[in-house]
């Protein structure tokens, strides 16, 4: 069976499977979806995935933010505290303004 790309996963908008990365030992982690939000300052996207599979130095629950580098098909980790909360920053302002229009 062939690997999904998991770029295309994430930027497909019908997807409701979970994404499948290897570590640096090709061990699977298995990750839900959260979020795909494009950072205008750095002109990139990232992506905020939850690991399913338990992951060493992420608490259960915790999401990790990721840059798609579409260019060459990498998923980065993203370790940037100064990314990170730009981009958790626009993740609450966009959920709060779901909330406002229900």
């Amino acid at each position: 069976m062939k690997a999904k790309d998991p770029i295309k996963q994430i930027l497909d908008e019908k997807n409701i499977e979970n994404i499948i990365l290897h570590d640096e030992n090709n061990n699977p982690i298995e990750f839900e979806q959260i979020a795909v939000i494009p950072l205008e300052e750095t002109n990139k996207l990232y992506a905020i995935l939850i690991p399913i599979t338990p992951m060493q130095g992420v608490e259960e629950g915790e999401g990790v933010l990721f840059e798609l580098d579409e260019e060459k098909g990498d998923l980065i980790v993203i370790n940037d505290e100064k990314i990170i909360d730009k981009v958790i920053a626009i993740y609450e302002k966009m959920l709060n303004e779901g909330e406002s229009e229900e």
